[in-house]
Order: C-alpha cells, then sequence, then structure tokens
C-alpha cells in the first residue's frame, strides 16, 4: 500500500495530538477531583497547567487542518467540540476567582469534563487511544469490541429521557452494546449531588458498566437537588424510571443498587429505606442519614438491609462525625452495614472506590484482573 498524500498524513498527526492532549486532560481533571480539598486547589491548579498548554496547542493546530471532505468534517466537529469540552473544563479549574465564585466555577469545570467525555464517546471506535476514559484495564474481551452487532431489535448504547417540563427531570441511561439481553443484568441507579444532573452524574459510572456489563440509570431532580424535605416526591419518579427501563430491558430484580453522592448520597439511604422501595441494596458516598428517616420509619426498615456507606475524613460539608452518627444509627437499627471511611477524601467522588461497591453488591460484576 502506498503512503497516503502529505496533507493526509499531516491530518492524522494533528488528530493523534488533540486526542491525546484531550485525553490526558481529561484523566488529569479526574485525578484533581478525587483529590479535590480546599486546601490542595492551588497544587492541583499547578499540576493542571501542563495539560491545558498542551491541548491549547494541540486544538490549535487541529483547528488549522480542517478537512474539505463532508464525512471528515462531521468527525473533526466532533473531536473538535469533545477537545473544546476538555479545554473549557481545565480553563476554568485553573482561572483564579473570588472566593465566593471559586466552588462554582471549579464545579462548573467538572461539569465540562463530563461533557468531554459524552462528546469522545463516539469516536473510541476510531480513535482507540480514548478507550482508557471509557473502559476498565481489566474489561472482558467482549467489552473491548467499540461496535458489536447488537440482535436484531435490540437496543444498546446511551439514551436520554428529557424532562417532561421545565429545564430538569428525566434521566440519562446506558446499557453496554456487547450485552445481548439474553440474561436479565443487574441495575444501578446512580444520583447526582446537590446542582448536579443525571446527565453528567452518568459519566462517574459508564466506564465500569461497559467494562462489567451492567445497566446504569441515572435520573436527574426535578429542582435544583433531590426532594429531600418531601422525600415520596422524588422517590416515586425514581420507581417510575426504574419501571420504564425494567419493561423494555431485562433487569434482574434482585440485583438493584441505588448510589449516589453528597445529596444523592442523602437520598439514597431516604428513599431506599421507604416501604416498598425496589433496591436490594444502598450504597451511599459522602451523604448524611436525614432527620426525616426517623419520622418516616426508615430506621425500622432498615433492619437486614445491605448498605455501603463510604464518607471521607476529610469531608468539609457533611463531616465525618455526622456520617460515624450515620453509621452508629444505622447499625442500632439491625442494617447489615459495611462502613468504609476514607482518609484522604474531601467532599467528593471516590472513583476508584466503584470497583469495591461493585464487588459488594454483587460478586460476579468484579474483574478478574
Amino acid at each position: 500500500m502506498s503512503a497516503p498524500p502529505a496533507g493526509e498524513d499531516a491530518y492524522r498527526g494533528a488528530v493523534a495530538r488533540v486526542g491525546q492532549a484531550a485525553l490526558a486532560a481529561l484523566q488529569g481533571m479526574e485525578v484533581a477531583e478525587r483529590r479535590l480539598h480546599p486546601p490542595l486547589v492551588a497544587q492541583l491548579r499547578q499540576a493542571l497547567g501542563p495539560a491545558r498548554d498542551r491541548l491549547e496547542e494541540a486544538l490549535e493546530a487541529f483547528a488549522e487542518a480542517a478537512p474539505a471532505d463532508a464525512v471528515l468534517r462531521r468527525f473533526h466537529e466532533q473531536l473538535a467540540a469533545g477537545a473544546g469540552e476538555a479545554l473549557a473544563a481545565l480553563r476554568l479549574f485553573l482561572d483564579r476567582a473570588a472566593p465566593h465564585e471559586a466552588t462554582a466555577r471549579i464545579l462548573a469545570s467538572l461539569g465540562h469534563a463530563r461533557r468531554a467525555q459524552s462528546s469522545l464517546y463516539g469516536l473510541r471506535g476510531v480513535l482507540p487511544g480514548l478507550e482508557p476514559l471509557f473502559l476498565e484495564a481489566g474489561a472482558p474481551a467482549a467489552a473491548r469490541d467499540a461496535d458489536p452487532t447488537p440482535p436484531e431489535g435490540f437496543r444498546a448504547g446511551l439514551f436520554e429521557a428529557p424532562p417532561e417540563r421545565g429545564e430538569r427531570g428525566g434521566f440519562s441511561l446506558y446499557v453496554p452494546e456487547w450485552w445481548d439481553g439474553a440474561a436479565p443484568r443487574p441495575l444501578v441507579v446512580a444520583l447526582h449531588g446537590g446542582s448536579g444532573s443525571g446527565r453528567d452524574f452518568l459519566w462517574t459510572w459508564l466506564r465500569e458498566a461497559r467494562s462489567r456489563g451492567f445497566v446504569l440509570l441515572a435520573p436527574t431532580s426535578i429542582g435544583p437537588t433531590w426532594s429531600l424535605d418531601a422525600p415520596g416526591v422524588d422517590a416515586a419518579r425514581l420507581v417510575s424510571m426504574l419501571e420504564f427501563v425494567a419493561a423494555r430491558w431485562p433487569i434482574d430484580r434482585a440485583r438493584v443498587l441505588l448510589t449516589g453522592l453528597s445529596d444523592g448520597a442523602t437520598f439514597t439511604l431516604l428513599a431506599g429505606l421507604l416501604e416498598d422501595a425496589p433496591y436490594t441494596a444502598l450504597a451511599p458516598v459522602s451523604g448524611v442519614l436525614h432527620p426525616a428517616s426517623f419520622a418516616l420509619g426508615n430506621l425500622g426498615r432498615a433492619r437486614g438491609r445491605r448498605i455501603h456507606q463510604t464518607h471521607g475524613a476529610l469531608d468539609w460539608l457533611f463531616p465525618v462525625a455526622l456520617a460515624r452518627l450515620a453509621r452508629d444509627e444505622l447499625q442500632r437499627a439491625g442494617a447489615d452495614l459495611v462502613y468504609c471511611e476514607i482518609e484522604d477524601l474531601s467532599h467528593t467522588y471516590p472513583r476508584e472506590h466503584n470497583a469495591e461497591i461493585l464487588a459488594w453488591f454483587d460478586p460476579s460484576l468484579a474483574l478478574a484482573i
């Protein structure tokens, strides 16, 4: 085979550079998010600076290499959009802000990082270098096929159910592409934190869902956060969403995990212990036991319930003393409780802890690494 024309070769080089720079940027953001703690922000910014510079240079060269071919143009625009979101994430994280704006800017930067993953996910088949974002190292061979052929009539991949009204509500859903639907699979329902969305929080679990073969449902609250003062409102919506999914895909009702971060964790304990809740296990991360749990009789229903509680010793929003109080109350109530206190975790998500939660929830979801 003859060598490609010089222009084509140069374009391939530009694609490779921007793809590698975007990967490095998003991996850097994941590390920064895991280590996010107010005293460490300056250090995290310093570590991310080179990734921003590299991505800026790569994107500038990539923009100048825009192809004339219509098919390639669509690919070019999608890659540019994903890399652009990654760059926006870095810039927001790195830009100095007034103290009262800093937290909001960092949270916004994490949202851009999630949207970058959303844009880049569809390119994983043509840019295999992006796979570390979307697949665990020990994933089975079947999961490594970026574009498997599904059985006739079976739908898999990413789905969005937009809100019925207003700007919030609805859910995001991921069904592993390599699953053929022949045998029921576990379902993980993942709840975002305050001011978050299911569309963004989905990416906190998608890599594991694709690698291990479970269905992932990420709802969005109607309000800015979950209905903590009226649990039945969002709890009923969650059950409705679960039923919608189970009516279309074979879900194993004996393996349904409800988990969440921050307010999503607090709501996990509220909604998950309501009467007739359909969840077989609960995994709150960085949340607390809401006072309504006592009034609703939730603790009376906690006996024998499988709960995996995770909290950071450095949590500045919900101090670890509150988590220990919740632990003690749940243990007194007779819950089948695993309590995990992470020494270096602040009020953020410990992505590496997903593996432990999944192995506890369902040993068949553990990877052979």
